[in-house]
């Protein structure tokens, strides 16, 4: 299977995701801001409070964020059309809402993994010789140029 357009750059790649972010992370700050929880800290033998507010409603924000933009905006996030990429199948063709939706839940999944999960996703894209994260191949989606 090849796509008609090339595949999109590794470093672009990730200049677009911090973009995406970046923005992400300014959208969902006043809805988190408050979002402290009391937890249990087993190395310090004691009760802390914990920001988990934020940490959950900025999955949820990146979730929509990804998956709306990925789905009805021609494959593209801002960061993805500021550095020129778009996220489509395997076959070149257009990703379905179905797709994106699979593509994003695992990520966000992934994110929840400790941080390591989001390491081992993104970092996959350095080994793969179609540059496809983790979320690209349970998705069935690459990125090509745009």
């Amino acid at each position: 299977m090849s796509s008609p357009a090339p595949l999109a750059g590794r470093w672009r790649r990730l200049f677009a995701g911090v973009l995406d972010l970046v923005i992400i992370a300014i959208v969902s700050t006043p809805f988190g801001w408050t979002g402290w929880q009391h937890a249990y800290d087993a190395g310090r033998s004691m009760w802390g409070r914990m920001p988990f507010g934020h940490a959950f409603i900025g999955s949820i924000i990146a979730f929509f964020y990804f998956w709306l933009l990925h789905s009805y905006w021609n494959g593209q996030t801002v960061g993805k059309k500021v550095f020129g990429m778009r996220v489509v199948r395997e076959t070149g063709q257009q990703a379905t809402v179905g797709q994106i939706a699979i593509r994003e839940a695992v990520r966000v999944v992934l994110s929840w993994v400790c941080c390591v999960g989001a390491l081992i996703d993104l970092g996959w894209i350095l080994f793969d010789p179609r540059k496809q994260a983790l979320h690209d191949k349970a998705g069935k989606t690459i990125v090509v140029d745009a």
